[in-house]
């Protein structure tokens, strides 16, 4: 049963996902959080920023990663191949019919129409981690990390999957001197300043 709804669940992302990546990853939020519930919107927010860090197409790597998590090696090739074959049947046929209909004003007109679902699916998205972030950092923090975040990667240029990179080493040392301090006898431990 769950090789089946894999592949039902990664094949409605790579048929509805329309516009490549990011208009993809809200689709499978709603189905891989919402609606059958194999992560939590934090394990979904870390999948999605290890998948940004490496390379190639997110839709897959997300797929390879929770295919397998749910169900094993199988699982993984399940969703792969649910999120690429159709696609790769479907853009075969649109292709050969597109290419003599291309120049018509309606599907320009249809393109630029998507651009701003997409937009207002990935803003909506967005608020739901900050929100996330508010109740588990605090909002004064959250506002900081959005902020510096936006100042990193669209003023400095810096590329996303160094950011990523960095915050997760930091959150690894931070965790670690975490433990090592609650592991200390409680007449070892600093004193708050």
């Amino acid at each position: 049963m769950k090789q089946l709804q894999l592949f039902f669940a990664f094949f409605r992302v790579g048929m509805l996902g329309y516009g490549g990546g990011p208009s993809s990853i809200p689709l499978v939020h709603k189905e891989v959080v919402q609606k059958y519930k194999w992560m939590n919107d934090d394990e979904f927010a870390d999948v999605l920023a290890l998948g940004n860090a490496l390379p190639g197409p997110i839709a897959t790597k997300m797929a390879g990663y929770i295919g397998y998590r749910v169900a094993g090696w199988l699982g993984m090739i399940n969703a792969v191949l649910a999120t690429i074959v159709p696609t790769i049947i479907l853009m075969i046929v649109l292709l050969t019919f597109l290419s003599s209909i291309k120049d018509e004003p309606w599907v320009a007109g249809m393109t630029k129409a998507v651009v701003p679902v997409v937009g207002v699916m990935l803003g909506v998205l967005t608020w739901d981690f900050f929100k996330k972030s508010q109740s588990s950092l605090g909002s004064l923090q959250a506002i900081a990390f959005s902020v510096g975040s936006f100042v990193i990667l669209e003023l400095l240029h810096i590329h996303p999957a160094i950011l990523i990179a960095v915050l997760l080493f930091s959150a690894l040392i931070i965790k670690g001197e975490r433990k090592d301090e609650e592991a200390k006898p409680m007449t070892e431990r600093r004193k708050p300043s």
